[in-house]
């Protein structure tokens, strides 16, 4: 799935090492319980609930359907997988008011070994569908960036 859009997108990066390798942390994002785990950060809100509307068992292509504590929802889409190396999604078909700021979203999970487990580093591009959206995008961004951060403590922590 190749979704373009002529605006620059909006970037954000989080890092952390959680233990174990990157197949069990990818097993553990496959794990859709554990999603209403991410919590949000103050007027984002977090995840009630994930299904697949699509499960490949080669992971690319499944598409699972998110339902946000406000009753927002999205569709992410696994659109990128190097095991061991990295996880990509796609996040879009974005009820309001998102889908009137941002074409998509990009997740990428890069995953690098180390002593103590696995570094991850979390990328996100926020693609926003007008330049005045994109001033609502960067204010997002802000919020977005503490939630992941917590939400890798969380992860870190195995809460």
């Amino acid at each position: 799935m190749k979704l373009h859009t002529t605006r620059k997108p909006i970037l954000l990066v989080c890092q952390e090492v959680l233990p174990g390798s990157a197949d069990e942390i990818v097993n553990q994002i496959l794990d859709l319980q554990n999603w209403s785990s991410f919590q949000g950060y103050g007027p984002l809100p977090g995840i009630k609930s994930a299904e697949f509307e699509v499960r490949n068992p080669e992971i690319l292509g499944t598409r699972i359907r998110v339902v946000n504590r406000d009753g927002s929802s999205h569709v992410e889409t696994i659109t990128a997988w190097r095991p061991g190396k990295q996880l990509q999604m796609t996040m879009n078909e974005f009820t309001p008011p998102l889908s009137k700021m941002a074409t998509h979203f990009l997740e990428i999970w890069d995953f690098q070994p180390v002593e103590q487990g696995t570094q991850v580093t979390r990328r996100f591009e926020l693609y926003p569908k007008t330049t005045l959206s994109s001033w609502s995008l960067w204010m997002i961004s802000f919020l977005l960036k503490q939630a992941v951060k917590r939400h890798l403590q969380q992860l870190k922590s195995g809460k």
